[in-house]
Protein backbone atom coordinates (compact mmCIF):
# COMPACT_ATOMS: atom_id res chain seq x y z
CA UNK A 1 0.00 0.00 0.00
CA UNK A 2 2.46 2.36 0.94
CA UNK A 3 5.26 1.20 -1.61
CA UNK A 4 8.28 3.62 -3.08
CA UNK A 5 6.97 6.19 -5.22
CA UNK A 6 9.51 7.91 -7.73
CA UNK A 7 10.54 11.48 -6.73
CA UNK A 8 12.54 14.24 -8.19
CA UNK A 9 14.96 15.93 -5.63
CA UNK A 10 16.58 18.05 -8.43
CA UNK A 11 16.65 21.62 -7.79
CA UNK A 12 16.49 24.36 -10.21
CA UNK A 13 19.25 27.35 -9.96
CA UNK A 14 19.18 30.29 -12.41
CA UNK A 15 21.19 30.58 -15.52
CA UNK A 16 22.61 33.76 -13.93
CA UNK A 17 23.81 32.07 -10.71
CA UNK A 18 25.46 29.13 -12.64
CA UNK A 19 26.85 31.46 -14.44
CA UNK A 20 28.49 33.18 -11.43
CA UNK A 21 29.66 30.00 -9.47
CA UNK A 22 31.50 29.18 -12.75
CA UNK A 23 33.11 32.62 -12.91
CA UNK A 24 34.07 32.48 -9.37
CA UNK A 25 35.37 28.72 -9.54
CA UNK A 26 37.70 29.50 -12.68
CA UNK A 27 38.89 33.26 -10.35
CA UNK A 28 39.66 30.97 -7.66
CA UNK A 29 42.18 28.80 -9.62
CA UNK A 30 43.16 31.13 -11.42
CA UNK A 31 44.45 33.38 -8.19
CA UNK A 32 45.54 30.04 -6.48
CA UNK A 33 47.92 29.59 -9.76
CA UNK A 34 45.85 26.78 -10.98
CA UNK A 35 45.36 26.88 -14.32
CA UNK A 36 47.46 26.57 -17.40
CA UNK A 37 47.26 27.09 -20.82
CA UNK A 38 48.66 25.06 -23.51
CA UNK A 39 48.05 25.45 -27.58
CA UNK A 40 45.59 24.10 -29.37
CA UNK A 41 47.01 20.35 -30.23
CA UNK A 42 45.80 16.86 -31.28
CA UNK A 43 46.99 13.39 -31.41
CA UNK A 44 47.31 11.32 -34.19
CA UNK A 45 46.01 8.11 -32.68
CA UNK A 46 44.26 7.51 -28.98
CA UNK A 47 47.42 6.65 -26.86
CA UNK A 48 47.83 6.78 -23.32
CA UNK A 49 50.80 6.93 -22.99
CA UNK A 50 51.36 9.93 -24.82
CA UNK A 51 48.38 11.59 -22.90
CA UNK A 52 50.66 10.34 -19.48
CA UNK A 53 54.04 11.65 -21.00
CA UNK A 54 52.04 15.10 -21.65
CA UNK A 55 50.76 15.02 -17.98
CA UNK A 56 54.66 14.26 -16.86
CA UNK A 57 56.34 16.91 -18.98
CA UNK A 58 53.82 19.69 -17.20
CA UNK A 59 54.27 17.97 -13.53
CA UNK A 60 50.53 16.76 -13.19
CA UNK A 61 50.66 12.79 -13.12
CA UNK A 62 49.69 12.86 -9.67
CA UNK A 63 47.01 15.09 -9.71
CA UNK A 64 43.23 15.58 -10.75
CA UNK A 65 43.48 17.19 -13.95
CA UNK A 66 40.79 18.75 -16.00
CA UNK A 67 41.85 19.35 -19.81
CA UNK A 68 39.44 21.59 -21.55
CA UNK A 69 39.51 21.69 -25.22
CA UNK A 70 37.62 24.08 -27.75
CA UNK A 71 35.83 21.19 -29.80
CA UNK A 72 35.56 16.89 -29.28
CA UNK A 73 38.91 15.87 -29.91
CA UNK A 74 38.20 11.99 -29.93
CA UNK A 75 41.41 11.13 -29.43
CA UNK A 76 42.32 13.50 -26.84
CA UNK A 77 39.23 11.64 -24.88
CA UNK A 78 39.63 8.27 -25.62
CA UNK A 79 44.02 8.46 -24.70
CA UNK A 80 42.64 10.24 -21.32
CA UNK A 81 39.33 7.57 -20.03
CA UNK A 82 41.66 5.05 -18.67
CA UNK A 83 43.22 7.27 -16.32
CA UNK A 84 41.36 7.64 -12.73
CA UNK A 85 43.19 11.39 -12.38
CA UNK A 86 42.59 12.85 -15.60
CA UNK A 87 39.36 13.98 -17.32
CA UNK A 88 38.73 16.14 -20.76
CA UNK A 89 35.92 18.54 -21.21
CA UNK A 90 35.12 20.83 -24.49
CA UNK A 91 34.94 24.28 -23.33
CA UNK A 92 30.94 24.57 -23.53
CA UNK A 93 30.11 21.54 -21.21
CA UNK A 94 32.41 22.85 -18.75
CA UNK A 95 30.34 23.03 -15.21
CA UNK A 96 31.40 24.12 -11.68
CA UNK A 97 31.84 20.59 -10.13
CA UNK A 98 34.54 19.75 -12.61
CA UNK A 99 36.56 22.70 -12.13
CA UNK A 100 36.42 22.22 -8.12
CA UNK A 101 36.97 18.53 -8.48
CA UNK A 102 40.14 18.89 -10.25
CA UNK A 103 43.30 20.25 -8.81
CA UNK A 104 44.92 21.61 -12.05
CA UNK A 105 42.78 22.99 -15.22
CA UNK A 106 44.77 22.85 -18.50
CA UNK A 107 43.01 25.33 -21.21
CA UNK A 108 44.03 24.81 -24.46
CA UNK A 109 43.92 28.24 -25.99
CA UNK A 110 40.97 27.81 -28.34
CA UNK A 111 38.88 27.10 -25.64
CA UNK A 112 39.44 30.58 -23.79
CA UNK A 113 36.98 32.04 -26.14
CA UNK A 114 34.64 29.95 -25.97
CA UNK A 115 34.36 29.89 -21.76
CA UNK A 116 34.43 33.90 -22.29
CA UNK A 117 31.25 33.45 -24.84
CA UNK A 118 29.60 30.83 -22.38
CA UNK A 119 30.17 33.70 -19.03
CA UNK A 120 28.00 35.66 -21.37
CA UNK A 121 31.09 38.06 -20.69
CA UNK A 122 30.16 41.84 -22.04
CA UNK A 123 33.11 43.59 -20.58
CA UNK A 124 35.85 40.67 -21.20
CA UNK A 125 38.84 42.38 -20.39
CA UNK A 126 38.21 41.25 -16.62
CA UNK A 127 38.08 37.68 -17.71
CA UNK A 128 41.20 38.13 -20.06
CA UNK A 129 42.94 39.85 -16.93
CA UNK A 130 42.44 36.61 -15.15
CA UNK A 131 44.03 34.31 -17.83
CA UNK A 132 46.54 36.92 -18.63
CA UNK A 133 48.03 36.14 -15.17
CA UNK A 134 48.67 32.14 -15.97
CA UNK A 135 51.74 31.14 -16.93
CA UNK A 136 51.78 29.15 -20.10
Amino acid sequence: VFGPKPRDYSQKLNKKVKRLARLSALSSKAANGQIIVLEDFAFDAPRTKAYIGMLKALKLDNQKSLLVTNDYEKNVYLSSRNLPKASVSRAQDLNTYEILHSNTLILSEGSIGKIVESLWLDSSKAIWKMFDNIES
